[in-house]
């Protein structure tokens, strides 16, 4: 016993091994607090040897300023794990090292940082208050750190680490956030990278028809041209309005006796209303929506799909309405390299680009001119487009109503009860209602100047803006007294979309479900166009049932069908399914791994679509 003391007293007391154990109880922190893993066991096993390895290899490597290169290690490892740690507060998924590389141009999350903080965080810098004393002790005592116990150590943990990495990429990556919780942070990035230069996502060889696809959704496929609803809008003009954040439990409804959407519900009467849309968006955001809205094809997921592409013609709604005799134009107050829209837009086939170059940069609310500013120039475009082209396609952009919907004193035209005051519900609400304000003073322009009446308008929310950790326990009680039930997924992730035009609707509103991808094919039948590519949606006036994926919002293989929102296994909670009717949990059937594994090649057949045009192969 005492020969096996005096053997391993050297290795405990080593300088390596003192560090390491306070990286240890770090990666601790993380994983409780990411993934509300308690298991010291697996973190000992699976999270912390990569980890260790780097260390050592810095301890090993930087010999004459070994101190200090640990120092900056932990540094960096303590503001890498707050980064993660916010990213996941915010949008409640794993981010994987793209994401971080891409936090410059997620507004969303710079102008909330305030809003995810907690106080406890701080403690993930506790370790550097440890290591300077340490440092201090053994520089003193000019104690010598053997290289041969930190050869040892670097050699166990790299094995270790080697070989959880190989394992994990032999399990499915279909969930980021499930699989990094299962086989740890570092190994889920390798697999990623490794995913992102070979792959897309879900890319298989599956070849599905039109007909195929129908059928998975449990329909039977019937030709564009034999709906009822096809070609009443031909030959319209066509303006597409995009939502920054508009969420569909805003509609019709009042606060404070007040209507948070009074332009938009007026237009409903004028309108079909189609109230059971869901988010379908992966990490691009706002982009992908765009996406979405212009392909009918799933965005990629892990990455925002921008950045994918590889700059080839992709077969868009722009260029099939350009085939059909119209002109293009898309309207964005923002900057053109947020998430590669410089690449996007030509992918697209965009006549007209409109961006902050062009846009006047007055009334600047937020990340940009405000959204008065973007209607009044995009009216004023429309007499030159005119000068070229008989028909004309706006898509416009807004962004007022962006996170963190902080809106001028003069331009909040709620009179909220004072609860609302300061609180992140209560600042979303004034942003909606300023931004519903200014779609309706563009509706009127176009019927002042006789346009309205021969034009075809889609209004409809990109994806969710209350969500996350700035959602607090204040916003929830808000939330609570303006729906009559708690805040549940359904009110996250359905979107409003509005199909209006002068003569053409008559206030009728269709509960089919539908998804953001299903907007082009609708579209495109009311104008009577048919696309010369597949589009993985369909028109929503005619087929009733359909099956969704999501990707990126909730963890991988989870679906949507008309009865069921199937939420799959994520790095912090089972599988849950819900009764779309009641929002309440159900039990899982047979049906539930059929509904799984329709949704997958669904998103399969999109993915072997989308890798025609990506750099990905």
């Amino acid at each position: 016993m005492k020969l096996f003391i005096k053997k391993v007293k050297p290795i405990l007391l080593h300088p390596t091994t003192l560090i390491l154990t306070l990286l240890f109880l770090k990666v601790i922190a993380f994983r409780v607090v990411v993934f509300h893993n308690k298991s010291v066991f697996h973190i000992a096993l699976i999270e912390f040897p990569l980890w260790a390895f780097l260390l050592s290899l810095i301890v090993l490597f930087v010999k004459k300023r070994t101190w200090t290169g640990i120092f900056v290690f932990n540094t960096i490892l303590s503001v890498l794990f707050i980064a993660i740690i916010y990213y996941t507060r915010y949008f409640s998924t794993i981010p994987s090292y793209y994401d971080l590389q891409q936090l410059y141009q997620s507004n969303s999350v710079g102008g909330t940082v305030g809003l995810l903080s907690k106080p406890y965080d701080f403690l993930f810098f506790l370790d550097l208050l440890f290591i300077l004393p340490i440092a201090y002790y053994y520089n003193a005592k000019k104690i010598k750190s053997s290289a041969k116990v930190t050869r040892q150590l670097a050699i166990l943990f790299g094995s270790i680490g080697l070989i959880t990495t190989l394992l994990a990429f032999r399990q499915p990556l279909i969930d980021v956030s499930y699989f990094a919780k299962e086989n740890g942070y570092l190994q889920s990035q390798a697999v990623q990278v490794f995913t992102r230069s070979f792959g897309i996502a879900l890319a298989s060889d599956v070849n599905l028809s039109e007909q195929d696809v129908e059928k998975l959704k449990g329909n039977d496929y019937v030709p564009a041209n034999e709906h009822n609803s096809y070609g009443i809008a031909k030959d319209r003009h066509v303006f597409v309005i995009q939502v920054e954040s508009l969420q569909g439990f805003v509609i019709n409804r009042k606060v404070n006796g007040q209507e948070i959407t009074p332009y938009l519900n007026a237009l409903l009467k004028d309108s079909t209303y189609f109230d059971n849309v869901y988010q379908q968006i992966g990490a691009g955001n706002t982009s992908d929506a765009e996406w979405l809205m212009h392909t009918s094809i799933y965005p990629e997921g892990m990455d925002p799909t921008v950045n994918v592409i590889n700059g080839k013609p992709v077969p868009s709604l722009p260029r099939t309405l350009q085939r059909n005799g119209y002109g293009t134009a898309t309207y964005h107050a923002d900057d053109i390299t947020y998430w590669n829209r410089e690449k996007l837009y030509p992918a697209l086939g965009f006549d007209y680009v409109y961006t902050n170059k062009e846009i006047p940069a007055e009334q600047e609310i937020g990340f940009g001119p405000a959204d008065e500013v973007l209607f009044d120039f995009a009216a004023k475009q429309l007499p030159i487009q005119f000068k070229k082209h008989e028909k004309i396609y706006s898509n416009i952009i807004t962004l007022t109503s962006h996170t963190p919907f902080e809106m001028p004193e003069d331009l909040q035209y709620l009179v909220l009860p004072d609860s609302y005051d300061n609180t992140y519900v209560g600042n979303y609400l004034q942003s909606v209602r300023y931004t519903d304000e200014q779609i309706g003073v563009f509706i009127d322009t176009l019927k002042e100047v006789g346009l309205y009446d021969n034009s075809l308008i889609l209004v409809y929310g990109d994806h969710s803006g209350v969500h996350g950790a700035p959602v607090t326990k204040d916003d929830e009680a808000i939330l609570l007294d303006l729906l009559d039930h708690p805040y549940n997924l359904q009110d996250r992730f359905i979107v409003p979309v509005i199909f209006s035009g002068g003569g053409l609707f008559s206030g009728e509103t269709i509960s089919h479900l539908g998804g953001q991808i299903d907007l082009m094919p609708t579209l495109l039948n009311l104008l009577g166009i048919e696309h010369d590519a597949q589009m993985i949606g369909h028109d929503l006036f005619h087929y009733e049932n359909n099956l969704l994926g999501m990707r990126y919002h909730l963890p991988g293989s989870s679906f949507i069908n008309d009865d069921t929102l199937y939420v799959a296994p994520s790095a912090k909670l089972p599988a849950i399914l819900y009764n779309l009717e009641t929002m309440k949990e159900k039990s899982r059937t047979n049906k539930t791994q059929q509904s799984i594994d329709n949704a997958l090649k669904i998103m399969q057949q999109s993915d072997q679509i989308l890798k025609s045009y990506s750099n990905r192969k």
